[in-house]
């Protein structure tokens, strides 16, 4: 097969942060104020009193310390709770193409590429801001690029789904270079007024270009060995937010209209699928585990990817073998893994392999074995 390699990867970062003690104070402000206003009810028996949270609480759960949001004052208004970002008009560029503008361009640089090398421009990520026309179809407007594009949803695994799909069209000659583009704004999906949840994600954008190894010039070249890809139903994680929810008299404010899951489940579930999956990409590929140098993981949890990394091991992952940006990013879905290849790939040595994996709704695995030229 035709050797192919992501020659660029780029990130955008949004401006505003918001760390586990910002988030808890606004979410207990609510708490207190929801306990005030139904306190009849709840004395009553009708209603349950909500339970206060803590940053202790969130950063045991997840590991998460804070999360970056394209706009933080709505959400720490505890009278609202999320986002105030305004619609912006058609002749403007959406949000979503502008955070791929910039991650692009980062990774157009990186890759020593400019915008008329590329022929295919792919957006996958967890929710698009419209559904059409395609964000792809926008930001290859805005960067230039004369050939095609489209969007894909795999949910978290959108980007490693999306590196195959990219892998593919450069080794049937459909496209000489692909721009894969990540831009996760899981801030708007997320209910800020469940305790158990309210915490999990944050807002950024990643790129990656994937070409064909003979056309690559960039130092930051890594050959891609072997993907696999699988997905297996399961309503453990769901948002029902769509189209049709105009039809239903609830309206899109409904709880089930935002992300939900039952946690416990995923974790028992969705650890040793990754865990196997892993294992056998990496086997199909020619290597051993012990040739591995470095696995870049979904950044959902941190619980999850210690115990992957402990099964693939045989022992706790020293942190520059399996780095965690979630302390900082949160859960950013689709674009999680990348962030990781994107900030821990160029301390390796040429010939170091590494494994990028991301899983989530569907459920969805992506696995990608890779190794720096």
């Amino acid at each position: 097969m035709k050797p192919v390699v992501i020659s660029g990867t780029g990130l955008f970062t949004p401006q505003y942060s918001i760390s586990n003690d910002e988030l808890v104070t606004a979410y207990n402000a609510y708490v207190e104020l929801f306990n005030q206003d139904n306190a009849a009810a709840i004395a009553a028996g009708e209603t349950t009193a909500l339970e206060a949270s803590s940053s202790g609480f969130i950063e045991k759960a997840s590991g998460i310390k804070s999360r970056y949001v394209m706009e933080k004052e709505g959400i720490l208004d505890p009278r609202r709770m999320t986002a105030r970002i305004p619609e912006r008009r058609d002749d403007e560029l959406s949000l979503q193409a502008e955070m791929c503008v910039a991650a692009a361009r980062e990774a157009l640089e990186r890759a020593g590429k400019q915008a008329t090398d590329i022929d295919m421009v792919l957006v996958a990520c967890s929710n698009m801001q419209r559904a059409y026309p395609a964000m792809a179809v926008e930001v290859q407007d805005a960067l230039g690029i004369d050939g095609f594009g489209f969007d894909m949803n795999v949910a978290c695994s959108s980007a490693t789904f999306g590196i195959q799909t990219a892998v593919d069209a450069v080794r049937s000659g459909r496209a000489r270079a692909v721009l894969m583009l990540n831009p996760e704004i899981t801030s708007g999906h997320l209910n800020f007024r469940d305790r158990d949840s309210h915490f999990i994600f944050g807002d950024a954008c990643t790129a990656v270009i994937v070409e064909a190894a003979d056309t690559a010039t960039s130092a930051h070249q890594w050959e891609i060995l072997d993907s696999k890809l699988k997905t297996k139903f399961s309503n453990n994680i769901r948002n029902n937010f769509g189209f049709m929810n105009r039809f239903d008299e609830a309206g899109v404010g409904a709880p089930d209209k935002l992300f939900r899951q039952q946690g416990r489940k995923v974790f028992k579930e969705v650890c040793p699928m990754a865990a196997e999956m892993i294992a056998d990409t990496v086997q199909n590929s020619g290597l051993q585990i012990a040739d591995v140098s470095r696995y870049w993981l979904h950044q959902a949890n941190l619980n999850m990817n210690l115990l992957i990394a402990r099964t693939l091991l045989g022992r706790d992952a020293e942190p520059n073998e399996a780095p965690v940006i979630l302390d900082t990013y949160a859960n950013t879905s689709s674009a999680g893994s990348i962030i990781a290849f994107h900030k821990y790939q160029d301390d390796l040595p040429s010939g170091a392999n590494g494994v990028i994996c991301s899983f989530g709704a569907g459920y969805s695995i992506g696995c990608v074995v890779v190794r720096k030229k």
